[in-house]
């Protein structure tokens, strides 16, 4: 019998101020990519972190009765697996308490079995790949809906509301791409409907002309994508050039502000659909406002997308850490798993796999080139 350890991290680090006194320094992990084209999505995650760690800081966060500074440790992934996986090992070689991120699930799933060999707790904010969770890893969660949610939901809005009957398909092959297109597949059903083409591009292509002409000769009137808005919104010039009259959809990966940028006239005026993981209503749509308003008067830039949950995904780890009265992985992560923190993107708590339970989704379409919600669902 091989008995596998896990190596865990030095809990608190301790910096020390003047020769007479020490303070005690908690490292909290970010990873999400800085750079390359979804570089915008991940200078957004990074504000957001920065800006919860900032204002627990300003407010005298303590452990246990005890005063501690949290430290941002933040890490560029540039939506790469291999660098994901490497900046994954350099947190845990700075010996981080705990880790936020990653953004991409191609990169998170990797990295997430590096931090479980570590035993060092990881909440990701946006990944929505099933494969994370699914892994078991006690210390893997999420403060979103998976693929499964929201690639079903599309498919059901697709057939039911939409009417939809010749669907395409178009994933850039990535782990998210690809994962929310086949949920997507399993919810388009109903008396005729068809799939009528199921292509698949990349992540850092720019001419998409050869599949769309062969999507065009089948006549859909819905293409469904798989993909970032990097890729979406291109995508949708090439679409509105071709002269192809389809409604467009796709996950939360393309459904941001910068798609209307990104795809200019192609974007049309409610052609649009998609749905970000996550949403709220009712009273807490004040709570998401003020925060969009502090967000904006720190950075001087509006939330791109996952900001709210990043920020919540840090006050849900700094709580358990109290909770414990003590940054030790170890001792905070059963706090993690039965904790009720109500954040700025409602109720989090974990189920056994630690997805969110009754995560929400924003089902959003695009008039005057900016999203308009369309509504919240559970």
């Amino acid at each position: 019998m091989q008995v596998t350890t896990k190596v865990i991290p030095f809990a608190i680090t301790l910096a020390f101020a003047g020769a007479a006194s020490a303070q005690q320094v908690v490292k909290i992990g970010h990873v999400a990519p800085i750079s390359g084209p979804s570089a915008h999505l991940g200078k957004d995650n990074e504000n957001a972190a920065r800006m919860a760690i900032d204002e627990l800081n300003s407010k005298g966060f303590a452990i246990n009765g005890q005063k501690v500074t949290l430290q941002l440790v933040s890490e560029d992934d540039g939506a790469d697996p291999k660098q994901g996986t490497a900046v994954a090992q350099k947190l845990v070689d700075a010996r981080v308490n705990g880790v936020i991120g990653h953004l991409n699930s191609g990169t998170t799933v990797p990295a997430s079995k590096i931090y479980d060999d570590a035993g060092i707790p990881q909440i990701s904010p946006a990944t929505t790949a099933p494969q994370y969770t699914a892994q078991r890893f006690p210390g893997a969660f999420r403060v979103v809906a998976s693929d499964v949610k929201l690639g079903s939901t599309l498919g059901k809005y697709a057939v039911d509301t939409v009417k939809a009957k010749n669907i395409a398909i178009i994933d850039d092959r990535t782990t998210y791409g690809q994962g929310v297109a086949d949920q997507f597949a399993k919810g388009v059903k109903g008396p005729g409907v068809r799939v009528v083409g199921r292509e698949f591009t990349s992540a850092t292509a720019t001419d998409y002309t050869a599949i769309l002409t062969s999507i065009k000769a089948r006549k859909p009137d819905l293409i469904f994508f798989g993909g970032m808005d990097s890729v979406a919104g291109p995508m949708l010039k090439q679409v509105k050039a071709l002269g192809i009259e389809a409604r467009f959809m796709g996950g939360d990966g393309m459904c941001t502000d910068a798609l209307g940028r990104l795809a200019g006239a192609g974007l049309g005026e409610g052609k649009v659909i998609c749905a970000e993981a996550g949403g709220v209503k009712g009273p807490q749509e004040k709570v998401m406002e003020d925060f969009r308003a502090r967000y904006k008067k720190k950075f001087n830039m509006d939330v791109q997308l996952y900001a709210p949950y990043v920020y919540d995904a840090v006050m849900v780890m700094a709580t358990a850490m109290q909770n414990a009265k003590s940054a030790d992985p170890a001792r905070y992560l059963p706090e993690l798993k039965k904790i009720k923190y109500e954040g700025v993107t409602g109720t989090i708590q974990f189920d056994d796999k630690g997805d969110i339970r009754d995560g929400a989704l924003t089902l959003f379409t695009y008039k005057g080139g900016k999203r308009s919600k369309i509504d919240v669902v559970r």
